[in-house]
């Protein structure tokens, strides 16, 4: 019997039902590899991936079912792939790709159903110091969307 990706969510969603919580992703690799990416509206720890991890182990029968499962937190590196994720992260800067394989960088400023707004960057020099100041704001269609990631920063 083939483990079912819709199955798996269902569980994990179960399990994490009354928290801020939820699931990004599963991916059934090669029939036998589960991986789970969980985010949250404020943070993921190694508690929450033990809770959806036995949750779905005690799911499973390992006489029917050998399989490695990995249940970890969304990186701060993966693109986004819920609107929940855009709405956690306003304030923050992303770069966007867009289906036309352009790429716009800016702050998150706002999100509905229907699109995000970035407030873009442009490039400032002054006395041969280059900086960033705010551009326009850009409404972007989510089905324009690719592809998202937070622009990490260590400063």
């Amino acid at each position: 019997m083939r483990i079912k990706r819709e199955q798996i969510i269902s569980w994990a969603n179960e399990v994490l039902e009354g928290t801020d919580r939820f699931v990004v992703e599963v991916l059934v690799k090669n029939r036998d590899t589960i991986l789970v990416f969980l985010d949250a509206d404020t943070s993921v720890s190694i508690d929450d991936c033990v809770m959806v991890s036995r949750a779905i182990e005690g799911k499973l029968d390992r006489e029917e079912h050998d399989f490695e499962l990995r249940v970890s937190s969304a990186g701060a590196d993966q693109p986004f792939r819920l609107l929940r994720q855009y709405r956690k992260n306003i304030g923050r800067s992303l770069e966007v790709i867009l289906m036309n394989e352009s790429v716009i960088t800016g702050k998150l400023t706002e999100v509905t159903e229907r699109s995000i707004s970035l407030e873009t960057f442009k490039a400032k020099k002054q006395n041969k110091i280059k900086s960033e100041v705010a551009g326009e704001t850009m409404h972007i269609p989510v089905s324009e969307l690719k592809e998202s990631k937070v622009i990490i920063s260590f400063h």
